[in-house]
């Protein structure tokens, strides 16, 4: 009874801090106005509306309707729509650093919104691919970079250790360059109860896992003028590699149609030795009651490519208003406190997502020091090394998903084996020059 009544007395002060916290901010009262919001779905991001939604609601007398909720790609396919047509009748929504150029057109820019003190928490590297032509589009919510997730019961198993030095002739680790993922995967691949590996197999998911390998080698998706250029030795190695993985039968069944939930509840399930993962869904594959894996993995930052550079695409979650809003002040205000440090040490903690304010690192930080999982103080650090050495955005211009539209069809028949790496890439090359002469990026 004496646990429960401490473990009570813990949430309450948490709860407590969050609304004086919350307080602090001076959102302001916008009694009877009724936010329409049209938002990311699914796995984590959840419980942010469902703590800070009735909190917002509470101090500022304003009401919050989710109008749409979905995972991203179904997201961005309405949000391009709506803003075309001018039909976007929402006045916040989920945007990206890595789709936010996309719609310009219908989105409100914030600089006159903030000061330089209300955005100086925010890590800088971040906040500065959020600016384009001199405004301030959209505020990050949680940042993306992926990391290493191995098995370490797969990895510490004495036989398989022992069956790895016999074969290589060193000890078996988590990979530190591609080529070695590569043949770490193909090794410990016993099918139908283990796979070496997997990726997302589809849409955008797969573009930038390829880029990010791309990259690795050397290589980039666009040059300096804007030419495409993922067709040359770096990208035939990267695109070389996912097709002899899938050729392997090293991936589930059903790759192709794989996005981040499918990955994530793959690895959870045990079914995969190791993968690339972002970091809001560590909290997941560590719940002992969803995931059979929890404690049985670890984290390490991804391999090296060719070019001796480690792998890092990355981006940021964030939140937008719409130029249609009729509230702009009252979305501000919530989006204000949806992106506050006090959002983002609850998004920290209740589902490992990666925050974007310094303040809220260093809490979650000093937090981890005492914490019962012997991981919480290895992934922040992992994680802020990345951000700081790692972080590779895609090309953040309108055409990055026409580019990747172009581009995974091309890696996802690479893989089948219906073309070759080759010949894949270069239609995906013509394609992707057509879309960018269109746009008017060459004379």
């Amino acid at each position: 009874m004496r646990r429960l009544t401490v473990t009570a007395l813990v949430v309450l002060l948490f709860l407590l801090s969050v609304v004086a916290g919350a307080e602090e901010l001076k959102l302001g009262r916008f009694d009877g106005v009724v936010l329409k919001v049209c938002l990311i779905g699914g796995g984590a991001y959840e419980k942010l509306y469902e703590k800070f939604f009735p909190e917002f609601e509470r101090l500022t007398g304003a009401k919050v309707e989710i109008v749409f909720k979905a995972q991203h790609f179904e997201l961005d396919k309405k949000l391009k729509i709506d803003f075309a047509a001018g039909t976007a009748d929402y006045d916040l929504f989920t945007n990206h650093t890595s789709f936010y150029t996309q719609y310009l057109n219908g989105t409100e820019p914030l600089e006159n919104y903030f000061t330089e003190e209300e955005l100086s928490d925010f890590i800088p590297k971040i906040l500065e691919i959020c600016r384009r032509d001199g405004h301030l589009w959209t505020i990050p919510r949680h940042a993306d970079i992926s990391s290493l997730y191995y098995r370490t019961d797969v990895f510490n198993n004495p036989e398989i250790q022992k069956r790895f030095k016999e074969q290589f002739g060193r000890d078996l680790e988590p990979p530190k360059t591609w080529d070695e993922f590569k043949e770490i995967a193909l090794f410990l691949n016993n099918p139908p109860e283990l796979y070496g590996t997997q990726f997302p197999g589809k849409e955008e998911a797969l573009t930038g896992r390829f880029m990010e390998i791309l990259v690795a080698h050397g290589g980039k998706i666009l040059d300096e003028n804007f030419r495409p250029a993922f067709h040359g030795p770096a990208g035939i190695k990267a695109a070389t590699m996912l097709r002899d993985l899938y050729q392997a039968g090293a991936v589930p069944p059903g790759m192709l149609n794989f996005l981040w939930d499918d990955v994530a509840t793959n690895f959870a399930n045990g079914l995969v030795a190791m993968y690339a993962e972002w970091p809001g869904w560590y909290s997941y594959l560590q719940d002992p009651s969803a995931s059979k894996v929890a404690g049985k993995f670890d984290l390490a930052r991804l391999p090296m490519g060719d070019a001796g550079i480690h792998s890092g695409w990355a981006g940021a979650h964030t939140f937008a208003i719409t130029k249609f809003s009729k509230n702009k002040e009252a979305a501000v205000a919530l989006l204000k406190l949806l992106t506050s440090h006090e959002a983002q040490v609850f998004e920290g903690r209740e589902g490992g997502f990666l925050p974007t304010r310094n303040s809220a690192f260093e809490v979650l930080k000093k937090e981890a020091e005492s914490s019962p999982d012997p991981l919480a103080k290895k992934r922040l650090e992992l994680l802020q090394l990345q951000l700081n050495e790692d972080f590779t955005p895609p090309p953040l211009i309108p055409e990055w998903v026409p580019i990747s539209n172009a581009l995974y069809p091309r890696l996802q028949a690479i893989m089948l084996g219906d073309i070759s790496v080759e010949e894949g890439l270069n239609e995906a090359a013509k394609e992707v020059e057509e879309i960018m002469r269109e746009a008017g990026y060459y004379e």
